[in-house]
């Protein structure tokens, strides 16, 4: 039983900034009073983006916590990136829909020509790929082959932050924390990779 509260407190609370953000966007088409700025349209680009950054950072820290307090959390893990994946994808979208409606000649010059686009356009797709193969059967079927493929999280959260910072105009207080959390992570992962390897070294001399 408090299994299962736990899921569905996660996936509550998961999901809340999206029917948040769906019914301020039916407010704004329904010409309604809305939360969505005088800018509608990088108002959703802005909110999906940060939270799709925030998912990807809660999923990195998920190790950390395991590690530092012995909370049973790893079995969160892969929902939480899915839902790093959900959010990404309502950022895609809106970039593809409400930015350009599909015009493709336009997007491709815009991701080839706007680096901040193609850091954006590169963290997508990996976060497509590991979407899609963050289910069993892959994992199995993928074998030793799974760890190294979903490495590329970290080179993801590089991407998507780089293009956070660099698509803010103005404030960049919220692209910076994102930075500094994803600092902190990334020197965390190395200090536990540089003790395995000392505490492997320890063992073949003794």
């Amino acid at each position: 039983m408090e299994k299962k509260l736990s899921r569905l407190l996660i996936h509550t609370l998961s999901i809340l900034p999206a029917l948040w953000i769906g019914w301020q966007i039916w407010l704004w088409y329904s010409f309604l009073p809305h939360e969505l700025s005088a800018n509608p349209i990088e108002y959703i680009t802005d909110f999906t983006g940060n939270w799709t950054i925030r998912f990807l950072l809660l999923t990195l820290s998920i190790t950390p916590l395991v590690k530092l307090t012995k909370w049973r959390l790893l079995k969160y893990r892969r929902a939480i990136g899915l839902y790093a994946f959900l959010y990404g994808l309502l950022h895609f979208l809106n970039y593809m829909m409400l930015d350009y409606f599909f015009n493709w000649s336009l997007i491709i010059e815009d991701v080839l020509k706007r680096p901040a686009i193609t850091f954006g356009m590169a963290g997508f797709a990996m976060l497509v790929i590991l979407a899609i193969t963050s289910f069993k059967f892959t994992k199995i079927k993928l074998g030793k082959n799974w760890t190294k493929l979903h490495q590329l999280i970290y080179i993801l959260a590089i991407s998507v932050t780089v293009h956070n910072y660099m698509m803010v105009k103005a404030d960049v207080l919220i692209p910076l924390i994102h930075a500094t959390i994803l600092s902190i992570l990334l020197l965390y992962r190395l200090y536990l990779n540089w003790s395995k390897r000392r505490e492997r070294a320890k063992r073949q001399l003794a």
